[in-house]
């Protein structure tokens, strides 16, 4: 009798418990969620990817075209083999012109930028007087538009009323032609950039030197260093990816320099001011060179793809705490 009710019980407890599936049906049943798991997974990622083979893949693959033929957006596109490609880098001066110019740019914006960006943000780090305030004050500009700012220093660069030139006359010096000496306008440019772009290249060497643990300096100093061995021994070395960082972005920053020379000079004096991608917007966009203007794109981010992978050879580097 006992026994009789014991299993009524057990059985009163299981009743509408689903039975445990074999070994083959687990494994059916886990794959089967696996695939409602993955159908799940492709919905989320569905936006991205509808946005990717609009906006990246579908304009990359048509530029690539375009390289090999001949457009002006109203009549049909005309095949020309390579005929683009050998203007360029043969039959083009002016395209040899802007990338000089490009160049000269970067020559000044990046040391200019590394310098000061990691000069203001070790002073930054310390315990200093509205350390927040200046924090803020330096990165706002990078959150300006940049058309707004370029305007900005335009009139500050003006020959006649620019805040610059009246100084310089208080001075008893004469004025300069910022925007209007073919010599200088780029490296004009160049400081203006680099005032714009100054703090956002702080923050990132704030992070980097907040990443660094104290008890090194404090070793360092027990053991006799001073401040400038420190900085050259220990800050430095651990700044190492961050510096690369710093170098890469403002290297891809200056080969698309655009907004500068497009609003402040047009490409003038004499096209000492005229940036690759400048050139590059003109063949599209005024000369309604399209293949060409392909051409140039492609030519460009071929090298600032060998220029970066030249410099994380030469500044790559781990660096271990």
């Amino acid at each position: 009798m006992q026994s009789t009710s014991h299993n009524a019980a057990v059985a009163s407890k299981t009743a509408g418990t689903p039975p445990l599936p074999s070994t083959g049906g687990y494994w059916r049943w886990l794959r089967d969620r696996f695939r409602e798991s993955q159908k799940i997974g492709y919905v989320f990622v569905l936006p991205y990817l509808v946005f990717f083979a609009v906006f990246v893949a579908y304009p990359l693959i048509f530029a690539f075209i375009l390289v090999f033929h001949s457009w002006n957006i109203v009549s049909p596109m005309r095949f020309v083999g390579l005929w683009n490609i050998e203007r360029l880098l043969f039959n083009d001066p002016l395209f040899w012109k802007a990338l000089g110019n490009t160049l000269k740019f970067l020559m000044l914006h990046i040391p200019l930028q590394l310098v000061l960006a990691l000069m203001i943000a070790v002073i930054l780090n310390q315990r200093i007087p509205l350390r927040g305030f200046f924090r803020s004050a330096f990165f706002l500009p990078f959150v300006i538009s940049g058309a707004v700012v370029t305007i900005l220093w335009q009139a500050l660069y003006s020959t006649d009323a620019g805040v610059f030139n009246l100084v310089l006359r208080k001075l008893g010096l004469p004025g300069v032609g910022w925007l209007t000496d073919p010599g200088i306008a780029i490296y004009s440019i160049a400081i203006m950039a680099t005032w714009k772009n100054l703090g956002f290249y702080i923050i990132l060497f704030l992070a980097g030197l907040q990443g660094i643990p104290g008890y090194l300096y404090e070793a360092a100093a027990i053991d006799g260093a001073n401040r400038w061995h420190q900085f050259w021994r220990i800050t430095l070395p651990l700044l190492n990816q961050i510096t690369l960082l710093v170098v890469i972005l403002s290297t891809m920053g200056g080969f698309s320099l655009f907004i500068e020379p497009f609003v402040m000079t047009g490409g003038g004096p004499a096209d000492s001011t005229l940036s690759v991608v400048l050139y590059l917007y003109k063949h599209a966009f005024q000369f309604l060179h399209m293949g060409y203007a392909a051409t140039i794109g492609f030519v460009l981010a071929a090298m600032v793809f060998v220029v970066i992978v030249i410099q994380r050879k030469l500044m790559s580097g781990e660096t271990y705490v």
